[in-house]
């Protein structure tokens, strides 16, 4: 057994019970990482409210309504789910420009969300910063950020101060396969595994920077094992398989909350729109491969609903349709919301006004 295989064996770590903000995860009280129909139930839940807003945000980004670039989710929401699953109260989430996801699966406010991206004074930054700066302070989404791998060091930070306060939380970094070519991240990795910090680093590895493959970029296949040089275990997960994702994350943040130290996660996934923006088709104007097709059987969402159909649940069309109304009930209020006015500019300059930014966007 590789080294790096350890992370993720859940018979060797002690379960902790999950508790996050966006929906409690059902653990066995044996606490071998198993799942029922209830938790099953609710990541569909998280992973529709993704995917539904996702296509909304879509919609306005065709029409010219939403301003400023978007980066979509759409076809990686197990990931988001996944992991935030695994998280509990305390904890925190870094994330970067494709974190709609990463927000509304921990529990952020769908309405905040779409009124930030409309650049409305409700929004989660009060209309400041758009699709990429999203934060809800109350729910742990402290920052995400548009700069590759800006938030990695960040996440490290809490995860340092955590330790220095023995709060036992557990911060984790959110980015894409891109993120591991910056040198930051490497020093980020370096002094997480020196100090055995509680960290989590989620590799949401699409395949493609932008619109260039991995294969134009690396010299070989091996993002699982980006931390291993610094002393942080790394694990290849299905990033389309909520529960896969679920019982790894699970694992590592129990791993780091009893002083194991940091993980990394490689979740291959594929996003089913371009690098930014709504398209099928393009990446910043370059013609996408193909393989999109090969990558829509393995939709995370129609995965989960066949596990749930053996075990009885068969009416998608009804929750689905319950997700909708909720998604447009909150970009109609989104939209009846007012912009900010231009005399509160300097607003949310100092310390003490900043900390009350996103304190009221949950859901």
């Amino acid at each position: 057994m590789r080294a790096v295989d350890k992370v993720v064996n859940t018979a060797e770590i002690p379960a902790t019970a999950a508790a996050n903000p966006a929906g409690t995860a059902a653990v066995d009280p044996a606490g071998t990482a198993c799942v029922n129909v209830d938790w099953m139930l609710e990541r569909w839940h998280a992973m529709a409210r993704i995917r539904l807003a996702e296509e909304a945000i879509a919609a306005l980004v065709e029409t010219g309504e939403a301003g400023g670039p978007c980066h979509l989710c759409i076809g990686q929401e197990a990931i988001a789910s996944g992991v935030c699953a695994a998280l509990e109260a305390p904890d925190t989430v870094w994330g970067g420009h494709r974190s709609h996801g990463h927000y509304l699966a921990r529990g952020g406010s769908l309405e905040a969300l779409f009124a930030e991206i409309l650049n409305r004074s409700t929004g989660c930054a009060r209309g400041r910063g758009g699709s990429m700066h999203l934060i809800a302070q109350t729910v742990g989404i402290l920052g995400t950020v548009p700069i590759v791998a800006a938030t990695i060091p960040l996440a490290v930070g809490a995860a340092f101060a955590a330790q220095m306060t023995g709060t036992g939380a557990v911060a984790v970094a959110f980015f894409g396969d891109g993120a591991l070519e910056e040198g930051s991240v490497h020093e980020a990795l370096n002094l997480a595994g020196l100090y055995r910090l509680p960290v989590l680093f989620v590799c949401e590895n699409n395949l493609y920077a932008s619109h260039m493959h991995w294969s134009e970029r690396r010299a070989a296949d091996h993002l699982d094992r980006a931390g291993v040089f610094h002393g942080v275990p790394g694990e290849r997960v299905d990033g389309n398989d909520v529960e896969a994702v679920y019982r790894a994350a699970r694992a590592a943040a129990a791993r780091a909350r009893a002083g194991g130290g940091p993980a990394l996660l490689e979740c291959r996934t594929f996003r089913w729109r371009g690098h930014v923006g709504a398209s099928f088709d393009l990446d910043v104007g370059v013609q996408r491969r193909g393989e999109l097709a090969e990558w829509l059987p393995r939709d995370p969402l129609a995965r989960l609903e066949k596990r749930l159909a053996v075990r009885g649940i068969q009416d998608f069309d009804g929750r689905r349709a319950d997700v909708t109304a909720q998604v447009a009930r909150a970009l109609a209020a989104a939209r009846g919301a007012p912009a900010p006015l231009a005399s509160r500019a300097l607003d949310f300059v100092t310390l003490a006004e900043t900390a009350t930014m996103g304190a009221s966007c949950e859901r």
